[in-house]
Formats: structure tokens, C-alpha cells, sequence
């Protein structure tokens, strides 16, 4: 049994998106943004995923594109008052994550105390936002210095929009990923959001990591939970929560609840 059950009570939990709407920075936030407008987005994503019956919630700066690599002040200061106002309406366990800066997203994490947070935390990566090298052992040290002893980290080990700097494969990176940083979780993405993970590189990553959890990062829909089910323990759930399928639109708890059914008859419930 990991550390699954104990936090979200089941071992596949589902871990609902809450797409933060763009930010002020950010390039999609004007003209006409408000941070009283995301914060409104954000109570209503809420009540549709915890009234659909999530298992968790991973609250993101989704739509703070092109993401940075260092995030800025304002996002995390913006991140923080949003989350603020949200904090007596979360009811279910939840995280936070400030896309993609792992050193960042401690910081959030420890100043709203969130729960849990995933991110590309470890490597060296190249996409269409340039090179990537991560100090994991710098943001260790982070969330040492901030005591959040009892904080998970699920580590992405393929990332959505970038490749991997050596010519080893994702099995042998989740191995040395496991002696080298002790993820308390690894996290198998596609190469977009909606886009699905694969199921028989979760089974060549599980002989590598033995109980560490896997859990599919992208793609996992109602129609496919059952054989991501079968290959994860639990599934990041976004944009087919949301309204015709659409990334940027809002969580429809229609959808949420259909989806919440066909995970519980997949999980045997």
C-alpha cells in the first residue's frame, strides 16, 4: 500500500486539473484580465470537481503560456492570492504546481500548504522553449529548509512538450531516478495535455521502480480509464473534464461525474 490510500483513500485516485485562467504577465491574460476574474473561474472549477467527485485536485497556471522556465514573482504572488481565496472551499486533498519550475512550485507549495505537487523536477531537457537543466538536489534543499517533510513529489519521467538529454531509455531513467532522488511518485506524460501516456511503458517503468507509484500524466479519458487502470495507479485528469473537450474551457460537472463512474467500476467500487 503507498501513500496513495492514506492521502487521497484510494490507490488509483483520479487527481482533477484546476486550470488556473491566464495570469497577469502573462501573454493570454490581456487585454481586460482581472485576478477577480480568475479567482471566480476558479471557485466554479472547483465546486464542478469536487461535486463530480474527484479523488484530489492539482491546481496549475495552465494557461501561462509559453511557460517560463524561471517563473516570475507575479505569477507566484497571483498564484498564491487565488489559492488564498479558494482555501475554504477545498475539501478535497489537493496540490499546486507552478508550471514547469520545480524550485518555484516548492516555494508556492510551502506558502499555501499544499499537499502534494507534481513537476519536471530532475534532467536535462530540449523542446520549443529551449534547454532545461534541472538542480534537484538544490530543490531538495528548498523543501528541506521549509520542513514540508510529509510533501509529495510526483516526477514527471517524459515530459509533454520536451525530450530527454541522453540516449537512455525512460525504464533506465525511472531506475536511476529511483536511487538518485527518491521520488515519492513518477508521473508518465503524452506529448501534449489530452494527449494519452502509454500503458506498456508504465509496465517496463513498474519492473524498474517496484512499489513506487505510476501514474498516468495526460490523455486518460472515460472511455479509456479502465485500460490506464490497468497499467497506472491513478491518472492527472484534465481537459476531457472540461466542456466539448476543450483545454481552456470551464470544468463541466457533468463530465467530472460521468468520468468519476467509470473510474469507480474500473477500480472495482
Amino acid at each position: 500500500m503507498s501513500f496513495l490510500t492514506s492521502m487521497f483513500k484510494t490507490e488509483k485516485p483520479v487527481i482533477g486539473m484546476l486550470h488556473l485562467r491566464p495570469l497577469p504577465g502573462d501573454p493570454l491574460y490581456y487585454p481586460g484580465g482581472s485576478v477577480s476574474q480568475v479567482v471566480e473561474a476558479a471557485k466554479r472549477d472547483l465546486e464542478a470537481l469536487q461535486q463530480g467527485g474527484v479523488d484530489g485536485i492539482l491546481i496549475t497556471n495552465e494557461l501561462s503560456m509559453p511557460y517560463e522556465q524561471h517563473v516570475s514573482p507575479s505569477t507566484l504572488a497571483s498564484m498564491g492570492y487565488v489559492i488564498g481565496a479558494l482555501s475554504h472551499d477545498l475539501s478535497t486533498p489537493w496540490g499546486a504546481e507552478a508550471i514547469y519550475d520545480g524550485d518555484a512550485t516548492i516555494e508556492l507549495c510551502a506558502a499555501v500548504d499544499a499537499q502534494f505537487t507534481r513537476c519536471n523536477f530532475c534532467g536535462a531537457w530540449a523542446g520549443d522553449l529551449g534547454l532545461i537543466n534541472r538542480d534537484f538536489a538544490h530543490t531538495m534543499r528548498r523543501k528541506a529548509a521549509l520542513r514540508l517533510d510529509d510533501f509529495k513529489l510526483f516526477h514527471f519521467i517524459t515530459s509533454e512538450g520536451e525530450v530527454y538529454l541522453n540516449d537512455r531509455t525512460t525504464a533506465d531513467i525511472a531506475d536511476s531516478l529511483l536511487f538518485n532522488c527518491l521520488p515519492d511518485a513518477m508521473v508518465i506524460s503524452g506529448s501534449a495535455a489530452g494527449r494519452g501516456a502509454s500503458g506498456e511503458l508504465a509496465d517496463e517503468v513498474r519492473e524498474r521502480v517496484g512499489e513506487v507509484p505510476v501514474v498516468c500524466g495526460t490523455g486518460c479519458r472515460e472511455n479509456t480509464v479502465a485500460d490506464v487502470f490497468a497499467h497506472y495507479d491513478g491518472a492527472f485528469v484534465g481537459t476531457c473534464l472540461k466542456r466539448d473537450g476543450k483545454l481552456d474551457a470551464p470544468v463541466d460537472v457533468e463530465r467530472v461525474a460521468r468520468f468519476m463512474a467509470a473510474a469507480r467500476t474500473a477500480r472495482g467500487e
